[in-house]
């Protein structure tokens, strides 16, 4: 069964990350909603993707059959778009000129495609593929020992808290790594054990109020120019349990808490959005970078900008992402 919601909450958290940066380029409205703020989007993103994984596939048969299938759904949904940006990156800059990010050299190139790092945006992507191959794991404990994955997560955020979110950066074998996977790995667990449990809880009625859709203020006051608490979480945000805990508590609310049929997270807009959000993510930076040239209002920067990623996002899901993915879906089944 399809969660329509997450199309929106997917594309807010794009959208969240958009704004971000254009405020941050261009100092719009005071930079206020600027401020490295758009972490919160990624941490969105993160914890979708746990959701999804286990509300997809954890009450599934834990065989080679399916793990295959699993894999190659997202393999398909990802690298198709980050290979050809880390391809052109690096190709454009060996013909004398940047197009898209800054990879470069073979070594740059290859730190991309083993996942050791990223630049800009792209550092998000190494993660993600580190929480495909974690998630065969936990699938396996699942099927195995549903409770012990709950052990895990527990012994995971106990240690990762001890540990101060460790972030490994160095060079391996004269590839450069840089490793965020301890510091994003939270927000993934909690989604996962939010994933585990969507068909399995029985919220009363008289607790679900299409009221909680206000929480999504919530984010906003995590914002640091914005935030009426004052505390160092605000700018340390992927060190902090805070911040864990007030994005948690966002996403229960809007995914467990609010009635179907919501207009503000079910809507065509939201829908549209959520299936372009990780090209749109992926491809605004360098759009942005040329929009900030031109000599219009900071208003007309903006407009410009989201309109140019969201046809930029557009073409790359119609002509290359769902294509490909589907080609790649329909050699994989069963």
């Amino acid at each position: 069964m399809q969660i329509r919601r997450l199309n929106t909450i997917r594309a807010l958290a794009a959208i969240i990350v958009l704004i971000t940066h254009f405020s941050d380029k261009t100092d719009w409205l005071g930079g206020i909603l600027g401020g490295r703020a758009g972490q919160y989007g990624v941490m969105l993103f993160f914890m979708l993707s746990g959701f999804l994984m286990a509300y997809l596939y954890a009450d599934k048969p834990f065989n080679t059959v399916k793990v295959k299938t699993y894999l190659m759904a997202r393999i398909a949904r990802v690298l198709p778009l980050y290979l050809l940006v880390v391809l052109v990156s690096f190709g454009t800059l060996q013909l004398g000129f940047q197009s898209l990010y800054n990879i470069p050299d073979g070594s740059a190139m290859v730190s991309h495609l083993l996942f050791l790092k990223g630049d800009s945006v792209l550092w998000t992507i190494a993660p993600e593929i580190h929480f495909y191959l974690l998630f065969v794991l936990l699938w396996g404990i699942a099927q195995w020992r549903f409770g012990y994955v709950h052990l895990l997560v527990f012994i995971c955020l106990l240690g990762l808290f001890l540990s101060n979110f460790p972030r490994p950066i160095g060079q391996l074998f004269e590839l450069a790594y840089d490793l965020h996977i301890f510091r994003s790995l939270p927000y993934f667990l909690v989604g996962v054990l939010f994933g585990l449990h969507y068909d399995k809880a029985h919220i009363p009625d008289y607790l679900k109020s299409h009221g909680f859709v206000l929480m999504l203020g919530g984010i906003v006051l995590l914002y640091p120019d914005l935030s009426p608490v004052r505390f160092n979480s605000v700018y340390r945000m992927w060190l902090s349990y805070e911040v864990l805990l007030m994005m948690s508590a966002i996403f229960f609310a809007l995914v467990y808490l609010v009635p179907d049929k919501n207009v503000i997270l079910e809507n065509k807009l939201g829908d549209f959005l959520g299936k372009i959000s990780f090209s749109l993510y992926l491809l605004h930076m360098p759009i942005l970078t040329q929009v900030v040239k031109l000599e219009i209002s900071i208003l007309m920067q903006l407009w410009v900008f989201i309109g140019l990623s969201v046809l930029a996002a557009t073409l790359s899901y119609q002509l290359l992402e769902r294509p490909v993915a589907k080609l790649i879906r329909c050699r994989v089944q069963p």
